[in-house]
């Protein structure tokens, strides 16, 4: 008998914990609710007692949440569909406030099965999130969406953050927003690989035009130099030098021995100094 009411009383004590002991994880807090009236001071992390049938405690996760938003259609500012648009937001509540959440947004939180606790005002946040995801989207052509990740994450957060804190000022932090995917229609891809390739044909003749403009500029150097050659070159063709040149040219003449050399009757300017003796007139 004594071992059955050990047993018994091992059962009771083990029941009665249960029912009014409350253990919440480390980063969450909890609201306590008792006859209905919720306490405006949250509960800490730990183990906490309750009355049961009279004081209920609610746990809500006070670190950071992810919400996922898939199979987007937005449009964009071009008024063409995307095709599917997956995006992640994360968010955090400030653990002093949730009490205040849990009565202002009573049907906005969303229990999670594998924490067993509740994601705070989860609805309103992805609703608002929604909202500026296509808000974002609209703003954009459709043609550059697939080069502009980044800064679709950012308006999205921006645009998200100014929604919350509109209403619950300091109560919420988007903490990040990430691109997942973005797929445009199947004729807009069509479009984006013609701009491209457009693009990559108007750098080809870009970089033509300017082997063009660079072999230009190489001919009038060339060209120049020429001009500045023959410039010096005739500078220096003085009457006197050329008076120079022919009399040792001449010169050579006459010591070869016999040679038949024509004068131009217009030579005018220049007299050639010969020996008499050796020239022949015909």
């Amino acid at each position: 008998m004594r071992s059955v009411a050990k047993v018994f009383f091992g059962v009771l004590v083990v029941t009665l914990l249960y029912f009014t002991v409350v253990l919440i994880e480390s980063g969450n807090v909890g609201v306590r609710k008792t006859l209905g009236k919720v306490n405006p001071e949250e509960v800490s992390p730990g183990l906490n007692f309750r009355v049961p049938a009279v004081t209920r405690i609610t746990e809500f996760v006070g670190k950071e949440i992810a919400i996922d938003l898939t199979d987007l259609t937005p449009k964009a500012a071009d008024n063409l569909s995307l095709r599917d648009m997956d995006v992640t937001v994360f968010y955090k509540a400030a653990s002093d406030q949730i009490a205040d959440l849990y009565v202002k947004y009573a049907n906005a939180h969303q229990y999670d099965k594998e924490s067993d606790s509740y994601f705070p005002a989860y609805r309103l946040v992805y609703r608002e999130a929604r909202r500026a995801a296509y808000e974002t989207v609209a703003e954009i052509d459709s043609l550059t969406m697939h080069k502009k990740r980044e800064q679709i994450a950012d308006s999205i957060e921006a645009r998200l953050q100014q929604t919350l804190d509109s209403n619950d000022p300091g109560v919420f932090e988007v903490t990040r927003v990430v691109i997942r995917s973005v797929l445009t229609d199947p004729s807009i891809e069509e479009s984006i690989r013609e701009a491209v390739a457009n693009q990559k044909r108007l750098e080809a003749k870009q970089v033509m035009v300017e082997i063009e403009r660079k072999n230009a500029e190489i001919e009038a150097i060339r060209a120049q130099g020429i001009a500045d050659a023959n410039n010096i070159i005739n500078q220096t063709l003085t009457t006197e030098y050329l008076q120079h040149e022919l009399n040792l040219t001449l010169q050579k003449f006459a010591e070869t021995g016999a040679n038949t050399i024509v004068v131009p009757a217009n030579m005018n300017g220049f007299d050639m100094i010969l020996p008499t003796d050796k020239l022949t007139k015909r």
